[in-house]
């Protein structure tokens, strides 16, 4: 059995509180997310690099997984139900994949905030356009490091991200991918604080 290779630094981004950013992965590069300071959630959506109109999917991730908590050595799938991204580590365990991303509606809705304000659907698009994504073509994230609970009568209560501060999740690139990702806008689900997101890509294996 071969040994496997070092992880090799492809690409790193630094994503201010509020703010996004979008790019391309090759197959089996290694997407990081790293939650800088701590309780900070990074909204994830990705597209297949070949045809965009093939888009991660939560409810068919869910549903080939059988579980809303997806964590180490499950796979996201695309809405033609093939395998996007692996997760092949994670050092916390809990994320949600049943929110859309923030976004004005929702803070005007849930919150009652008219005036304009920063949200990750807007940063996700922001980011995207370059890739000729459009607005209404961007899904359900995968919400990392969120942390929402479901009691027994379906109510959803949103807690304190489990992530402290240099915590990370890994993820495996099934096929290339355009990726977008944000530092969430949403201070409810980032403990009342919004914080910094580092975005790392690699290339090769993590070694053994």
């Amino acid at each position: 059995m071969h040994p496997s290779k070092p992880l090799i630094l492809v690409k790193r981004y630094h994503l201010e509180p509020q703010t996004g950013t979008a790019f391309t992965v090759s197959k089996e590069h290694i997407i990081r997310i790293i939650d800088v300071e701590g309780e900070q959630v990074a909204d994830l959506v990705c597209f297949a690099h070949a045809n965009p109109a093939e888009y991660l999917s939560s409810s068919r991730s869910i549903d080939y997984n059988e579980k809303i908590y997806i964590s180490t050595e499950d796979v996201l799938y695309s809405n033609l139900s093939r395998p996007m991204l692996s997760i092949i580590a994670d050092q916390v365990g809990k994320h949600d994949f049943l929110f859309a991303p923030c976004s004005q509606e929702m803070f005007e809705i849930s919150y009652g905030i008219i005036e304009s304000h920063p949200n990750c659907l807007d940063n996700l698009a922001a980011g995207l356009k370059a890739f000729g994504i459009k607005k209404p073509q961007i899904p359900t994230a995968f919400n990392i490091f969120m942390n929402a609970n479901i009691s027994e009568q379906g109510d959803i209560k949103i807690e304190p991200p489990k992530s402290k501060a240099g915590d990370y999740i890994d993820l495996r690139a099934e096929m290339a991918l355009i990726v977008g990702v944000t530092a969430c806008s949403s201070k409810k689900c980032n403990n009342y604080k919004c914080t910094p997101i580092d975005v790392e890509v690699y290339s090769g294996k993590p070694s053994e």
